[in-house]
């Protein structure tokens, strides 16, 4: 089992059981198929999705993502890859996706600060930043 199957059951699974739906191929199976439009697929299909043999084809995908209630993307990639192509959708810098919640709010407060202390903290981080790189 590849890491990347394996991760998508992983997702998969949290999915279900963040919506309250029982963690079982005979459930999912037939969720899916009354929303699927396409040919109904089977319960050995969802088993594989389940036990992290396979990844559903995209049209697949999109179903199961609107089913669970989330994102595409989060549903097959993880949060972290949907938040990175959130924020380069938004045309956003590229540090902003590995930034966590707290660099995040360490730069609100950076931009909350009066100039002179804006001028002061900049000089310690790029201080700090040529130190670290010898």
């Amino acid at each position: 089992m590849s890491n990347e199957k394996r991760e998508f059951s992983q997702r998969l699974r949290a999915a279900m059981r963040a919506i309250g739906m029982v963690e079982r191929p005979s459930v999912l199976e037939r969720e899916f198929n009354a929303n699927f439009w396409g040919r109904s697929v089977s319960f050995q299909a969802v088993s594989r999705w389940m036990n992290g043999k396979s990844i559903p084809t995209q049209d697949k995908l999109q179903v199961l993502a609107a089913l669970l209630r989330m994102e595409p993307h989060a549903l097959r990639y993880g949060e972290r890859a949907a938040r990175r192509a959130r924020i380069h959708e938004r045309g956003l810098p590229a540090w902003l996706s590995t930034a966590d919640r707290q660099d995040r709010a360490a730069v609100e407060a950076f931009m909350a600060l009066p100039p002179a202390q804006r001028k002061l903290a900049r000089e310690l981080i790029i201080s700090l930043a040529k130190s670290s790189r010898r």
